[in-house]
């Protein structure tokens, strides 16, 4: 099982002048800041996560666990705190993380968590 990151490179703030959308940098800011921490995590661009009141917006999610959304990240300077988070949804097994472990910036952004896919190697019985 691989943690991914979904990143949404579309996402972007109305006070932001960069022609470069605030979501593509922080796309691209988590690439980097993986590669130095040699992070085990995938992190994949995705074209809208459809929250676009809450830029910046990242998704964490794994087989067989809660799938978190977040927001509310800024592009430049979110990317040690977002990765420190994966790391700890990685550890775990169900991907519920406490909120007192998490980052300042995962404590205040949650939008949805969502179930484990019903399509996970968990029979029918434990799903109800």
């Amino acid at each position: 099982m691989t943690t991914r990151i979904y990143v949404c490179t579309t996402c972007k703030t109305p006070d932001d002048p960069s022609p470069i959308r605030a979501g593509a940098r922080l796309f691209t800011s988590l690439q980097e800041a993986a590669q130095t921490q040699q992070s085990d995590v995938i992190i994949e661009g995705v074209e809208c996560l459809s929250v676009c009141k809450r830029p910046c917006t990242i998704a964490f999610t794994d087989q067989n666990k809660w799938t978190y959304v977040y927001g509310d990240f800024t592009a430049d300077d979110s990317a040690e705190q977002i990765l420190a988070c994966a790391s700890l949804y990685a550890t775990t097994a169900d991907g519920l993380i406490p909120w007192k472990e998490r980052p300042d910036a995962l404590k205040k952004g949650v939008i949805a968590r969502l179930p484990a896919s019903l399509n996970s190697s968990r029979s029918p019985e434990t799903q109800q």
